[in-house]
C-alpha cells in the first residue's frame, strides 16, 4: 500500500514531462514551419510581389499591364521599387502621340512594408512614392477602358500616394483639336474610406503666364466604365504670375476659386487681381481685379467664359466667349463679346493710349468684339476689335482744343461775342465704330456734336446744305481734324456726305 502511494505521484509527473515534451515539440514543428514559410517568402518576395501587382493592376482595370523592372531588399524591412509601368487600354486612347498609349504610366516607383506583411492577402501598403506619373483619360465615346472591380479579387490595398512629376492627360477625337494637358509637380493622395474619392493636395505648373498653382480637394472614386466621368472637386490660389510671360502685357497676377464636376466637365468659379496691369506699348499700370465663371469641356479642351466680370480703375467690363485650343499654331483662340457699360473713357485711354494725361474724360459706353489669336507676337499685333463706342459730357484735356469747341459751341448758339471773354467749358458728344487690326485703329460712322450746331449751321452753313442732314436737334457736319497734339486744327470735310 505504502509502495503504491509513493508510486502515483512518480507517474504523474513522468506524465506532466511527457506532455511539456510534446508541447514543446509541436511548438518547435510550428516555429519551424512558420520560419521555412517566412525563409521561402523571403527568398521569393520578388516574383511574389510583382505577381500581387500585375494581377491587382490587371483586376483593377480589367487590361493588359507591363512593369519593366522590379526589384525588392529585405536587408532592412522590405523594400519595393522599380519603372516603367503601363496599363493598357482596348484602345489607343491618345492618337495624338506615335504608338499605342497607356492610360496609365508611371516611370518610377518605390514602396515599404514589413516582412510579415508578405504573409497577409490582400497586402495593405501605407504610402506608395511614383514619379512620372502620366494618366491618358480616354476620349468621349470610348468607354469600358477602365475595367470592373468586382470580376477579380485585389491582392494589394494602397492607403496614399505621394508623385512627383505628374500630367492629366484629357483626349479628344474631335478633329484639329489637341488633347487638354495638366502639368502637376507635386501631388499628393491619401484615402478616406472604402469608395470613397481619394484627398489630394497638388501643385500645378502653368505655362504662361509662369507660376505654380496650389490645390486641394477630392478626387474620384474612379469611374472604371467611363473615366470622365470622375469626379473631381477642390480650391486653389495662383500667386506672383508674371504677365510679362505673355508678350505685350505685364503685371503680377493673383487668383483664388474654386472648381468642381467631372474630368469631361469642370466648372471653375474665381477672382483675380492684378494691381499692376499694363499693355507694354503705353506703360500705364492700371489696377484690374476680375469674377469669372467658366465650363471647362474635356470633350474638346475648350473654356467657355460664362460670364468674365472686370473692373479696371472706374470703369466695369462683361464679356462672354470662349477660349478656345486649336492645333495650328498651337495654343488659345480667344472670342468674347464685351460690353464696356459704365466706363470712364479716361480710364480706358489710360490702359491704351501712350499719351500722359488721357487726351479726354467723360462717361463712356462700348460694345465690341474681341479675336486674341494664338502666337509668339505681341498682344497688340495679334488683337483684333470691332464695335461701336457712344461718350457723352466729354471734355478734351487740352485746353486749346477745347477752347475751340467752346467757341464753335458760342457762335453755333449765335453768341459770337461772348467768344472774347471767358467762355465755359462746353461738354461733347461723340460716337462711332471701329476696328482694330494689325495694331491700326480705324473709325467710321465717326458723329461729334456739341451745343449750337443747328443755330451754327443756319447762319454759317446755309450755302453747304447738301453736305448736312437734318434730324431735328441739330446739325450734322463732316469734321476733319488735323495737326498735332499740342497745335491740332478743325475743319469742315467736304469731300464726305456721310
Amino acid at each position: 500500500m505504502d509502495a503504491l502511494k509513493l508510486a502515483k505521484p512518480l507517474l504523474q509527473n513522468k506524465t506532466g514531462k511527457s506532455r511539456l515534451k510534446w508541447l514543446a515539440l509541436a511548438l518547435l514543428v510550428c516555429v519551424a514551419v512558420a520560419g521555412t514559410a517566412i525563409i521561402w517568402a523571403l527568398r521569393h518576395a520578388e516574383p511574389i510581389l510583382q505577381a500581387r501587382i500585375i494581377e491587382t493592376l490587371s483586376a483593377r482595370f480589367q487590361s493588359r499591364v507591363e512593369l519593366s523592372s522590379f526589384h525588392v531588399s529585405i536587408s532592412r524591412g522590405l523594400r519595393v521599387w522599380g519603372g516603367g509601368l503601363k496599363i493598357f487600354g482596348t484602345t489607343d486612347v491618345n492618337i495624338h502621340q506615335p504608338g499605342i498609349q497607356p492610360i496609365i504610366a508611371v516611370d518610377e516607383f518605390q514602396f515599404g512594408a514589413g516582412i510579415l506583411d508578405l504573409l497577409r492577402t490582400p497586402m495593405r501598403v501605407r504610402r506608395v512614392y511614383l514619379k512620372g506619373l502620366q494618366l491618358n483619360i480616354p476620349p468621349k465615346g470610348q468607354r469600358g477602358e477602365g475595367g470592373n472591380l468586382r470580376s477579380r479579387k485585389i491582392k494589394i490595398y494602397v492607403d496614399g500616394f505621394d508623385c512627383e512629376k505628374a500630367q492629366l492627360i484629357i483626349n479628344t477625337i474631335v478633329p484639329g483639336k489637341l488633347p487638354l494637358e495638366f502639368d502637376i509637380s507635386k501631388l499628393d493622395m491619401q484615402k478616406i474610406g472604402p469608395g470613397q474619392p481619394l484627398r489630394f493636395t497638388a501643385t500645378l505648373v502653368n505655362p504662361k503666364p509662369v507660376g505654380d498653382i496650389q490645390s486641394a480637394g477630392f478626387f474620384g472614386p474612379w469611374q472604371a466604365d467611363d473615366p470622365r466621368s470622375t469626379s473631381v472637386r477642390g480650391d486653389y490660389s495662383f500667386s506672383n504670375a508674371d504677365l510679362s510671360t505673355i508678350k505685350g502685357i505685364g503685371g503680377i497676377l493673383s487668383s483664388v476659386g474654386r472648381y468642381d464636376g467631372t474630368l469631361g466637365n469642370i466648372v471653375v468659379d474665381g477672382e483675380t487681381s492684378t494691381p499692376n496691369f499694363r499693355i507694354e506699348i503705353t506703360g500705364h499700370p492700371v489696377p484690374l481685379a476680375t469674377k469669372f465663371h467658366a465650363i471647362v469641356d474635356g470633350t474638346s479642351g475648350d473654356t467657355y467664359l460664362e460670364p468674365v466680370q472686370a473692373k479696371i480703375l472706374n470703369s466695369s467690363l462683361v464679356a462672354k466667349g470662349s477660349v478656345v485650343r486649336v492645333k495650328i499654331p498651337p495654343g488659345h483662340q480667344v472670342v468674347l463679346n464685351v460690353t464696356v457699360n459704365p466706363a470712364r473713357i479716361e480710364d480706358l485711354l489710360k490702359l491704351g493710349v501712350r499719351t500722359d494725361p488721357p487726351v479726354m474724360t467723360g462717361a463712356a459706353r462700348l460694345r465690341t468684339k474681341l479675336d486674341l489669336s494664338p502666337g509668339e507676337a505681341d498682344v497688340s499685333k495679334r488683337l483684333r476689335l470691332a464695335g461701336d463706342f457712344q461718350i457723352s459730357q466729354a471734355h478734351f484735356t487740352n485746353e486749346k482744343i477745347q477752347s475751340k469747341l467752346d467757341v464753335l459751341s458760342m457762335r453755333g448758339q449765335g453768341r459770337p461775342k461772348e467768344t472774347k471773354g471767358d467762355i465755359p467749358d462746353v461738354p461733347s458728344l461723340m460716337s462711332g465704330t471701329y476696328n482694330l487690326s494689325n495694331g491700326l485703329l480705324s473709325f467710321s460712322k465717326l458723329h461729334f456734336q456739341v451745343p449750337g450746331t443747328r443755330v451754327w449751321k443756319s447762319v454759317l452753313l446755309k450755302p453747304v446744305d447738301p453736305f448736312f442732314s437734318k434730324r431735328g436737334a441739330g446739325t450734322e457736319i463732316p469734321v476733319k481734324v488735323t495737326g498735332t497734339k499740342s497745335e491740332p486744327h478743325f475743319g469742315v470735310d467736304f469731300g464726305h456726305k456721310n
